[in-house]
């Protein structure tokens, strides 16, 4: 990033994104429809395939690196009692994963899936949005600079997820600003141990956006005011990938309401995204709508730290495989 103005690169970036492949998903389309019998049996399956071919260019589509990418982040907001969790929980999970014994690791092995988790700078929490940014524009673009490496080495499928006390909170916040209604329609109870919990993540999304609502038109504003590490290197990531023509799937707090602030900029971008998992939180389910995404599996999961993107990629990966299949069964001859 070389601009005086860092948000600027990533203004340009958003407004050029590449096309996705109609022709490689008409491809798939067709090998579908001489194949399976009968025609459009396969349902979801068929739309997964032809999803995968158009935002990765490939008919019939292949996936060989797929990865669970993990970004972890603390929030000067938590301080506001809006988590039972206090914020040295946050490293506590990352150790866990790298340890395996975190409920993403025996998904990753039972989908054959890569692992990464990204420590952003755990020890020291962002803004308190109730009173300040939670980051300035040079660290937020410095930030989503560094999310775009998760796509570095040829991975073919990327899995995002998040780890972070208080980013609930954060979520419903970025929502807020996005899509204004209260702060009531957004602020879902999350991992809340009571009501009082709730009624302070309701008052600290509120006074968030008392304090930065003058912003809320500008989504790259919205995502360093009110957002933190996590949702920033989430939103570089999601960008990096549609440049390379890497299928995405989304899962968790900091990986939709980091998707929001991109349709905000340019709604195109949601067209290499696959929502891996509906969410249980009510905010997060009325965000969706505005993405226009359907999710792919139902199994009212709240966990995070991308499990729910991890048990999609089962079924994409299965979908590419069946779609090959089809693909050799046309080439042999009766």
């Amino acid at each position: 990033m070389t601009s005086a103005l860092p948000f600027d690169d990533f203004r340009d970036l958003m407004q050029a994104l590449p096309p996705i492949d109609s022709a490689a998903a008409a491809r798939v389309r067709e090998l579908f429809a001489k194949t399976a019998s009968p025609p459009g049996s396969l349902g979801r399956v068929e739309d997964v395939a032809v999803w995968l071919a158009e935002a990765s260019g490939k008919a019939p589509p292949m996936i060989n690196r797929p990865l669970v990418a993990i970004f972890a982040g603390n929030h000067g907001v938590a301080a506001h009692g809006v988590s039972p969790r206090p914020v040295e929980a946050t490293a506590k999970a990352v150790e866990l994963c790298a340890a395996g014994g975190a409920a993403i690791n025996p998904v990753c092995l039972a989908h054959d899936l890569g692992l990464k988790v990204f420590d952003l700078a755990l020890h020291l929490p962002t803004g308190d949005i109730t009173r300040e940014a939670a980051l300035d524009e040079r660290g937020c673009a410095a930030t989503m600079a560094f999310g775009m490496e998760a796509v570095a080495g040829g991975t073919d499928l990327l899995c995002l997820g998040d780890i972070g006390v208080g980013n609930s909170t954060v979520a419903a916040a970025i929502l807020f600003m996005l899509y204004g209604g209260a702060a009531a329609d957004w602020v879902g109870r999350g991992s809340a141990a009571d009501d009082a919990m709730l009624v302070r993540k309701i008052a600290a999304a509120d006074a968030a956006v008392a304090l930065h609502g003058a912003y809320r038109k500008d989504p790259f504003e919205v995502l360093r005011r009110v957002g933190g590490r996590e949702f920033a290197a989430i939103a570089g990531a999601i960008i990096a990938a549609r440049a390379q023509n890497v299928p995405v799937i989304v899962d968790g707090y900091a990986a939709i309401a980091a998707l929001c602030v991109l349709h905000a900029v340019n709604p195109a971008i949601t067209a290499h995204c696959l929502l891996g998992m509906r969410p249980t939180d009510p905010g997060l389910i009325r965000a969706t709508g505005y993405l226009e995404l359907e999710p792919l599996l139902d199994l009212r999961l709240s966990h995070g730290e991308a499990v729910g993107a991890g048990l999609a990629a089962g079924v994409v990966r299965a979908a590419a495989l069946v779609s090959s299949g089809l693909a050799a069964a046309v080439g042999r001859p009766a």
